[in-house]
C-alpha cells in the first residue's frame, strides 16, 4: 500500500497498464514530456518513450479522430481532453463514431478508448473548464460514464475502463486531486464498471452521489445526524452510465426517501433520470418525492459567484429536511 492523492493514483493506473499491455497509449495536449497540465501522466513520456506517451495539436476533434482509429487496430489509447468544456469539439468523433462502431460494424470492430476529462467546480477555474456535461454521454448509447470520488476508485475504476472493449468517459473532478489522500495498492487491481458502493449505511433517508459530491453528502448526512438524529445513508455511484439501479432501488426501499446530489444543472442531468427510475421501481416505497439539489439552469457561473452555484452541505440538509418533513 502508499498513500496516493488522487491524481496520483490516476497516474499510477495509467503506468500500470502501460506496464502491462503495449497496446496501451497515452495521447493529448501537452500529456507527453510536460505530464499533462495537472500531472496525470507525468514521468511515463520518460518511462515508456514517445511512441506511447506523447503531444497531439490542439485539436479535440483530431485527438479523438486519431483514438478511434488506433482502437480500431488493436491498440487501447487513453486520450486526455484538457477541460470538460472542450468536449464540444469532439462530441461527434465520441457520440456519432466511437459509441457506435460496435452495432454499425456488426461487432466486428470495437473502441475500446479511455477518454480522460479533467471536469468539475471548487478550483475558480475560467469559462468552459469546470462544466459538468456527463447528461451528454449519459443519453449516448455505446458509452460508459464514470467518475471516481476517491484515490482508491480512481485506480481501480480507470484501469477496468482502460480493459473494456468500449468507450468509457473517465471525469476527474479537479476539486478532489490533491484534496484527499488515500491508502491504494501499489499493484494493478480493478474496481467494477456499474457497481455502486455504499459508503456509509443508514436508514431514514438515502443520498445519492458521485465525484466530489460524494464527499458534500458524507458531510451533510454527519451534519443531519448532528441536528435532528438523522440515519442517511451514503451511495456513491461510481458509474454513472450504467449506473447500479439494484443498488439504488435497494436503498431507497429500506430508508423511504432519496436525495439525489450533483453539480451540474438540474434540468435533463442525471438526477432527473435517477428519480424516474426509482419511481418506476420504487414509487410505492417512498415516503415523500425524491429531491434533487444540484447546479442551476445556467452557464457555469464567474468565480466570484461559483461558490453561490454548487451544491453545499447547508443546501443538501435543506434537501434532507424537506424530504423528512413531507
Amino acid at each position: 500500500m502508499a498513500t496516493m492523492t488522487l491524481i496520483k493514483a490516476i497516474n499510477d493506473g495509467l503506468r500500470a497498464e502501460m506496464e502491462q499491455d503495449e497496446n496501451v497509449i497515452v495521447l493529448g495536449e501537452d500529456v507527453g514530456v510536460n505530464g499533462g497540465v495537472f500531472r496525470a501522466t507525468a514521468d511515463l513520456y520518460q518511462n515508456f518513450g514517445e511512441k506511447r506517451s506523447f503531444d497531439t495539436p490542439l485539436a479535440e476533434s483530431a485527438i479523438i479522430g486519431a483514438a478511434i482509429g488506433l482502437a480500431n487496430h488493436g491498440f487501447r489509447p487513453v486520450p486526455e481532453i484538457q477541460f470538460a468544456g472542450f468536449v464540444y469539439e469532439c462530441m461527434d468523433q465520441i457520440a456519432t463514431q466511437a459509441a457506435r462502431i460496435r452495432m454499425r460494424s456488426g461487432g466486428r470492430f470495437t473502441a475500446p478508448i479511455t477518454i480522460r476529462i479533467p471536469y468539475g467546480g471548487g478550483v475558480k477555474t475560467p469559462e468552459m473548464h469546470s462544466d459538468s456535461l456527463e447528461a451528454l454521454f449519459m443519453h449516448s448509447p455505446g458509452v460508459k460514464v464514470v467518475v471516481p470520488s476517491n484515490p482508491y476508485d480512481a485506480k481501480g475504476l480507470l484501469i477496468s475502463a482502460i480493459r473494456d472493449e468500449d468507450p468509457v468517459i473517465f471525469y476527474e473532478p479537479m476539486k478532489l486531486y490533491r484534496s484527499i489522500k488515500a491508502d491504494v495498492p501499489e499493484e494493478a487491481y480493478t474496481v467494477p464498471l456499474g457497481k455502486a458502493n455504499v459508503v456509509k449505511e443508514g436508514s431514514d433517508v438515502t443520498l445519492i452521489a458521485y465525484g466530489s459530491m460524494v464527499h458534500v453528502a458524507e458531510k451533510a448526512a454527519a451534519q443531519a445526524e448532528k441536528e435532528r438524529g438523522v440515519k442517511a445513508e451514503v451511495i456513491d455511484l461510481r458509474t454513472i452510465s450504467p449506473f447500479d439501479l439494484e443498488t439504488i432501488i435497494g436503498s431507497v426501499k429500506k430508508t423511504h426517501r432519496a436525495v439525489v446530489i450533483h453539480e451540474a444543472p438540474q434540468t435533463g442531468g442525471v438526477g432527473a433520470e435517477l428519480t424516474a427510475r426509482i419511481n418506476e421501481e420504487a414509487i410505492l416505497s417512498l415516503e415523500a418525492p425524491v429531491v434533487r439539489v444540484t447546479g442551476f439552469d445556467t452557464p457555469y457561473p464567474l468565480t466570484a459567484i461559483e461558490d453561490e452555484y454548487l451544491p453545499s452541505v447547508e443546501r443538501v440538509c435543506a434537501g434532507i429536511y424537506k424530504t423528512l418533513d413531507f
